[in-house]
């Protein structure tokens, strides 16, 4: 299978990393209904819309996910929009036909992606009970057990600890079964992906980080005769040079926001520290980590054209079916990696096969 490419939608302001180092990249709909398009012409096949409600790590100002997605859905036409939904603040019945409706605007391009949730405040925000750990995770893999049901199943008939659906049925079925995507790195997310999901995504990590975690979560899948597919998170500096790349990276921490980026170190080692292991999925990330809040710059696609399609094909070979990119500006950026890095990803791959095939 091909390498896909997807970009983090800027739902949500700031950008995506938690810097105040100036960036082209706004958070209205009309800046991302141009990025999809140019996403598009680029040569991306998914876009993943964050999900976020309330302020954390300096993202003043959100826009909701489905909203958008379904916004996005009409002024685009090969882009699979996934949508992130949060199981507690939402019900599976109403997610199975929100995304339900997107399928039939966008003729089969509409996905999900299940967050179980680390940020405490939106609880308590709006006044909904936080769960522990593991129980966040069991509720989530209800939830999916719900939407696959609604989209499959005449009427869905399920009684489980978080979730009583009686006879209901689902009118229009989407055109194509949207496919489920979830991250995490704890053992109940890895349970719960080898057990439901389609598709894991991974934060940013090395190439062993990466081999690691998908080797045990297709030994999980395959217990439950399932397989899965994979996807990596990363922060994409393209540039003439690699000193000038990393020269880019060098001034994006300069300009953290120290107060924005230790405010999501405490959220999220609060909620990892809930888990049985007392980790979390940042458990291993420093300041200059975090200031890319999934990573993204562990994964090393920093450098030339080239130095980042090589990294990519590393990635490729050990295991990784989707690279889930960001970008500091993103008109510019999404354009460049169209131009100069997906052709020699695919020559690359090209060569690959060759390679494989004599």
């Amino acid at each position: 299978m091909s390498l896909k490419f997807a970009y983090w939608v800027p739902n949500v302001s700031g950008g995506l990393v938690i810097s105040k180092i100036p960036q082209k990249t706004g958070w209205s709909f009309e800046d991302n209904a141009r990025y999809a398009q140019l996403a598009e012409q680029a040569g991306f096949e998914y876009a993943l819309l964050q999900t976020r409600f309330i302020a954390s790590y300096g993202a003043e100002n959100q826009l909701e996910a489905i909203a958008l997605a379904s916004a996005l859905a009409p002024v685009t036409t090969k882009l699979k929009l996934i949508a992130a939904v949060l199981p507690g603040l939402w019900h599976p019945g109403t997610i199975a036909k929100a995304i339900s409706t997107i399928d039939q605007i966008s003729k089969g391009r509409a996905a999900v992606n299940i967050v179980s949730g680390w940020f405490k405040g939106e609880f308590h925000g709006f006044g909904e009970p936080w769960l522990d750990h593991d129980e966040r995770y069991r509720r989530s893999e209800e939830f999916i057990r719900v939407l696959k049901e609604l989209w499959t199943e005449e009427e869905t008939n399920f009684q489980g600890d978080f979730y009583r659906i009686r006879s209901a049925p689902h009118k229009p079925k989407p055109h194509v079964v949207p496919p489920v995507f979830q991250g995490g790195n704890s053992a109940a997310a890895r349970q719960m992906a080898a057990s439901v999901s389609d598709w894991y995504f991974m934060n940013g990590n090395t190439l062993e980080g990466f081999r690691s975690q998908m080797e045990e979560v297709n030994r999980l899948a395959a217990a439950r005769n399932r397989k899965l597919n994979f996807g990596a998170n990363a922060f994409v500096i393209v540039r003439d040079t690699e000193e000038e790349a990393r020269q880019v990276l060098r001034e994006i921490i300069a300009h953290a926001d120290p107060e924005a980026v230790e405010g999501f170190r405490s959220q999220v080692q609060f909620a990892g520290k809930a888990s049985p292991e007392r980790e979390g999925m940042w458990a291993n990330s420093n300041f200059d980590d975090l200031v890319q809040y999934n990573d993204g710059f562990k994964t090393g696609l920093i450098g030339t054209a080239e130095q980042v399609a090589d990294r990519i094909i590393e990635l490729k070979k050990a295991g990784v079916d989707l690279i889930l990119t960001a970008f500091l500006h993103y008109d510019e950026d999404i354009k460049a990696f169209g131009e100069k890095v997906l052709p020699l990803v695919r020559e690359k791959e090209a060569a690959l096969l060759s390679a494989s095939a004599t």
